[in-house]
């Protein structure tokens, strides 16, 4: 196996380790500030606060590392994107930076503000939305490259179909993942009412989600055939896919086994990312950039694959011991401390 094959599958890990942690942030804090506009925020408040106080500082670190990644590996992609991506990702950055605020606000006690909580459950929309912009623009067609100059088409990517498909495939699958997970902390939490809430929220925006993928599935046909024959190629991936969201949503349906059902939603989009990631093999941007265009030199490539897989093994036992010790805490999960 080649660096450059190593190099991306590490940043496509660290990657889908975000999607999943920060879909969960990002949709708890939308069904919070929903909650607050329906009246209902006394019901799950004290759940999405539970989760939120000891995870939200560590959301980001994912995204860091993957973006870190990118450029010391394929240092052409800052050339590519950041030209293409200047305003895009501009805006991504301040809705971050407004979420974080929200955050240390909350922390440390300043007085519950409307616009403050509509502003934290907004960018729990915006932010998937505008990251997604990325992996649209990754199919080609919405980049012009003349004479040595990258911009991006605005007119093609506002108007296309499969742009704002994957926008509304990056949103409801950040609630369904979210309020899966909710539902399955609720569970541990032992507050049924918090429970029927969320798994209404999670059987409410589970069909949404795969409908929006199979029809996210069959645009990329008139974007990026050949990216969509790829993943003709690969159909069973898709399928595992496809049968876990069944057993999930299934299973969350029949009020049993909260815990497997997301595990279950984890494999989903596991597959699903992984699928979607080979199929757009080798190319980092269609049809300008592949991995083996301009690649780091093997001693900086080394260095970082080194870097990265031990930084994923402090990662991983970190988060393990943040559940244990706070999370997953038998005595955390039902307020008693």
């Amino acid at each position: 196996m080649s660096y450059e094959v190593v190099g991306i599958t590490v940043l496509w890990t660290f990657l889908y380790g975000y999607l999943i942690v920060a879909s969960i942030d990002f949709g708890a804090g939308f069904f919070s500030y929903y909650s607050k506009r329906t009246n209902k925020n006394h019901i799950i408040h004290n759940i999405i606060q539970r989760y939120l106080s000891p995870v939200w500082e560590v959301t980001n670190v994912f995204l860091v590392f993957f973006f870190i990644g990118i450029v010391g590996f394929f240092p052409d992609t800052a050339y590519y994107y950041g030209t293409a991506l200047l305003i895009p990702g501009s805006v991504a950055i301040i809705l971050i930076a407004v979420r974080g605020s929200y955050y240390a606000f909350a922390t440390y006690g300043a007085k519950e503000s409307r616009l403050y909580s509509f502003l934290y459950g907004a960018t729990g929309l915006l932010i998937p939305a505008s990251l997604s912009t990325v992996l649209t623009i990754s199919e080609g067609g919405y980049v012009s490259l003349e004479d040595g100059y990258v911009s991006l088409l605005y007119r093609e990517l506002f108007t296309s179909t499969y742009s704002w498909g994957v926008v509304v495939l990056s949103i409801v699958s950040v609630l369904f993942i979210s309020a899966s997970f909710l539902t399955y902390y609720a569970s541990r939490a032992k507050d049924e009412n918090a429970l029927q809430l969320l798994r209404k929220y999670a059987l409410t925006w589970s069909f949404p989600s795969i409908l929006a993928g199979i029809i996210v599935f069959f645009l990329l046909r008139q974007q990026n055939y050949e990216h969509y024959q790829n993943m003709l190629d690969i159909w069973w991936v898709f399928g595992i896919s496809l049968a876990s969201f069944g057993v999930a949503a299934y299973l969350i349906w029949k009020k049993r086994n909260y815990g497997t059902a997301f595990v279950l939603v984890m494999i989903q989009y596991f597959s699903a990312f992984f699928g979607y990631g080979v199929s757009h093999f080798p190319y980092l941007l269609y049809p300008y950039l592949t991995i083996y265009d301009g690649f780091t030199n093997e001693s900086m490539a080394l260095a970082l694959i080194i870097a990265f897989i031990a930084g994923l093994f402090l990662l991983i036992p970190s988060l393990f011991l943040l559940m244990k010790l706070f999370l997953f805490d038998a005595d955390y999960v039902e307020g008693k401390k």
